[in-house]
């Protein structure tokens, strides 16, 4: 029979005397792109960001080249032929990216479930001194990867919509995983609300996987306009995650997120990097560097913090040659490995 967990989202909390503590150290820039963010991003509210953790399983990840779809049809064996063991190392490499992160709000993509991921937090992270909040649902794929939060700050509300049909065929899923909608309590006593993402892959191709994205990102706008009203730019939001596509047009096609990332009430605030910093990704069959990881913050919270954001690359493995920075100890040069992707870091000195 086929392996499938229960529906369930789960809150975690501690108390508010020490949760609610105005979040306001020194940011450390560590292997991060950005020239003008150690002098412009002295001191911050609050630090938000976004990072694909690659397979945060409990034990097992597909091989590559396994269509999850065709593997769930009649059920599947946690054996040889479909599933590699997670190498612990790696795990230990994006335990310690995340650590050197300092978020006080992290948005993650490819978490197998709540529970696993508050198994990395008590080995990898500190326990739950050091992220007393945790949310997440067991989505749509059926790889068993999730989105989730983890966070600092209160979670007050958290909102699923992985139950949304694609208006394509009415008889599937909309969302990959999810659009996990959060909101995060502030110190000052105001939300911010969380849009997390983790988009339809380019296996198959990107022009042939390109409609569902399109989709997806359409959605997303929905969603939030149907919460805010007609002018959501005007209130706190953050969408973020991995879009699993990029901005240029090129011989694979053009790109599905023009019309979220190019919205009036949004701005991708990794676009106030140069151009050569603000890859995210790096394809090695294409050599190809490109951004995947967004971080989009509504109009209002983007123009009261106009700081740069950070790309921490210290986890990436060696063969992404570009980045000639610092990495971490262990780092091979395919694995192990914190991540095959980038976290997107964004401080924030006001809720707009």
């Amino acid at each position: 029979m086929l392996r499938r967990r229960a529906a369930r989202g789960r809150l975690s909390a501690t108390s508010p005397s020490t949760s609610r503590q105005r979040l306001n150290d020194p940011v450390r820039r560590l292997g991060c792109a950005g020239p003008e963010a150690a002098s412009s991003n002295s001191a911050a509210a609050l630090r938000l960001a976004t990072f694909n953790v690659e397979n945060l399983f409990a034990r097992w990840k597909f091989r590559e080249g396994v269509e999850p779809a065709e593997a769930n049809k009649s059920g599947w064996k946690v054996d040889q032929t479909r599933f590699h063991e997670l190498s612990v190392d790696e795990k230990a490499l994006t335990g310690m990216a995340i650590r050197e992160l300092e978020a006080d709000v992290l948005a993650l993509q490819e978490v197998e479930s709540v529970d696993t991921l508050k198994h990395f937090r008590a080995g990898a992270l500190g326990g739950r001194k050091a992220y007393p909040f945790v949310a997440g649902i067991d989505g749509n794929d059926p790889r068993l990867i999730d989105v989730a939060v983890l966070s600092k700050l209160p979670i007050t509300r958290m909102r699923s919509h992985q139950h949304l049909l694609d208006p394509e065929t009415r008889t599937s899923t909309l969302f990959s995983r999810d659009c996990l909608e959060v909101d995060v309590e502030l110190p000052e006593g105001s939300s911010l609300t969380l849009f997390v993402n983790h988009f339809k892959s380019m296996v198959g191709g990107r022009d042939k996987t390109h409609s569902k994205r399109v989709r997806q990102a359409q959605a997303v706008r929905e969603l939030i306009t149907a919460r805010f009203g007609s002018d959501p730019g005007e209130h706190p939001f953050a969408i973020l995650g991995d879009f699993n596509d990029y901005l240029e047009e090129d011989e694979q096609g053009t790109t599905s997120l023009a019309e979220l990332v190019g919205w009036e009430a949004v701005e991708n605030v990794v676009e106030r990097l140069p151009e050569e910093e603000r890859w995210t990704h790096f394809w090695s069959k294409g050599r190809a560097y490109r951004q995947l990881d967004y971080l989009l913050l509504s109009r209002s919270l983007a123009e009261a913090n106009p700081r740069i954001p950070e790309i921490m690359r210290k986890g990436m493995p060696l063969r992404a040659e570009r980045y000639q920075g610092e990495r971490f100890v262990g780092v091979g040069r395919d694995n192990p490995k914190a991540s095959d992707h980038c976290p997107v870091i964004m401080d924030l000195a006001s809720s707009a």
